[in-house]
């Protein structure tokens, strides 16, 4: 038999990864083609033209993976993701992919961090602005879809984003410069890590804030761990446990914002901040207090959970997730039984890990706390329930995972633990 070689085109640049899976699925299907039809044998010209026909039939498969697989890109880079500018001496940065809300991927995290390294090196900046192009987002969240594929394959970007990301919240922890973040539109995820641990948070009424990770078989992550229980009473834990989303004035309300100023009052506030001349936190924060007593065309009404406030911080306040459910069935109420079918969508083991997160980290560093999130990260990727949820929310949108395991009785204390126990050195986050 005559000896067949051939050359695959690729006519864009696919991540390593999925080369190699592209290479391994090439060899099985032609050491298969051999096994079944070995050189020795005799074999007819159209028996061998069908299992060419069969192998480049099973290759194309695989190529249609790998096609969908890399338009999440495993998050490359793209020149204009994020705009970085100097005004005078004024640090800006803009979230520029407005079509998928500003979400937050790896090569955005490398262009901003050693950015605001280099700003915070310069002895004349005086202040570093965020804000999110477009009026629908600041920033949705990390791109955790990208994540996922990534972590399904084994490729470092599961554990290079998120390791990197929360290296970012902590320079914006601990930043010396006066940082201010205009929240305007959707604040979900990565971009409630890339704003609230900043100096200043200001919300307009199109800010839609959520920690939401529960639903997706994570926690809340991006510091998540630090800034909930420090919002006051049980607050923290209803958030992260339901991702009730808060809009407008009462993310304000809530102690995540510091200030709210009205979306068409925001262009003028940004001209205000970077006309300033020698800019002082207690300066910006006047600029900032100006524009929100201006902002009196949305009505301020009272917080949302105002009414509710009394029953959070009673009924949700266990050291279980079981005492809670407890708790809120016992309560009987319209608002605790709306509670309970919220928590019962939710991952189990999500929501276990998350309340021993918040529990722990009320007496943490912001520090500590993000090396604690990290081995968290690390072992939401070598488990199920984070693929189910991005698969069932993001990817398939049928709203119907299968949780693994399906109930909390199920998330033994040793599941929970292994989650919080240590990585391996070399791969533990070091701030």
């Amino acid at each position: 038999m005559q000896s067949m070689s051939f050359r695959i085109h690729i006519s864009q640049p696919y991540h390593p990864s999925v080369l190699r899976l592209v290479i391994l699925a090439t060899k099985l299907i032609f050491i298969d083609r051999r096994v079944r039809c070995p050189s020795s044998g005799v074999e007819s010209t159209s028996d061998t033209d069908m299992l060419i026909r069969r192998s480049l039939q099973r290759l194309s498969v695989v190529f249609q993976h790998v096609k969908m697989t890399s338009s999440y890109n495993f998050s490359t880079s793209a020149p204009d993701d994020v705009i970085l500018e100097t005004i005078d001496t004024k640090g800006v940065i803009t979230l520029n992919r407005p079509k998928v809300l500003n979400s937050l991927n790896l090569s955005m995290i490398r262009k901003i961090h050693p950015q605001l390294t280099a700003w915070e090196n310069e002895p004349l900046t005086t202040m570093v602005i965020i804000k999110g192009a477009g009026d629908k987002a600041f920033c949705a969240g990390g791109d955790i879809r990208a994540v996922t594929e990534a972590g399904k394959v084994g490729d470092r970007l599961s554990q290079d984003f998120f390791k990197e990301e929360y290296m970012l919240n902590n320079k914006i922890g601990t930043y010396e410069i006066p940082y201010v973040a205009l929240i305007d539109g959707i604040t979900m995820g990565g971009g409630v890590g890339l704003s609230v641990h900043g100096m200043f948070r200001v919300a307009t009424e199109r800010t839609l804030f959520a920690m939401p990770e529960t639903a997706i078989g994570l926690f809340p992550d991006v510091g998540g761990g630090y800034f909930l229980p420090r919002l006051g009473g049980k607050l923290g834990i209803y958030l992260a446990l339901s991702g009730f989303r808060l809009k407008g004035r009462d993310v304000l309300k809530a102690g995540v914002a510091t200030h709210f100023v009205q979306s068409d009052k925001l262009a003028d506030l940004e001209k205000s901040l970077l006309a300033m001349e020698n800019a002082r936190a207690h300066d910006i924060g006047e600029v900032l207090d100006k524009y929100q007593s201006m902002s009196t065309d949305i009505p301020d009404t009272d917080f949302v959970l105002e009414p509710h406030i009394e029953e959070i911080d009673r009924l949700f306040n266990g050291d279980t997730v079981e005492e809670i459910v407890h708790n809120l069935k016992m309560e009987g109420s319209e608002w605790a039984r709306k509670q309970l079918d919220t928590l019962s969508k939710m991952s189990p083991t999500s929501m276990k890990i998350t309340l021993r997160q918040i529990l722990e980290a009320e007496t943490m560093t912001l520090q500590d706390v993000l090396v604690m999130e990290y081995r968290l990260s690390q072992h939401c990727v070598e488990d199920h329930d984070f693929y189910e949820g991005v698969r069932a929310l993001l990817v398939d949108k049928d709203q119907s995972p299968k949780w693994n395991p399906a109930t909390l009785e199920k998330v033994t204390p040793q599941k929970v633990d292994w989650y919080f126990s240590p990585l391996p050195e070399e791969r533990e986050l070091k701030l």
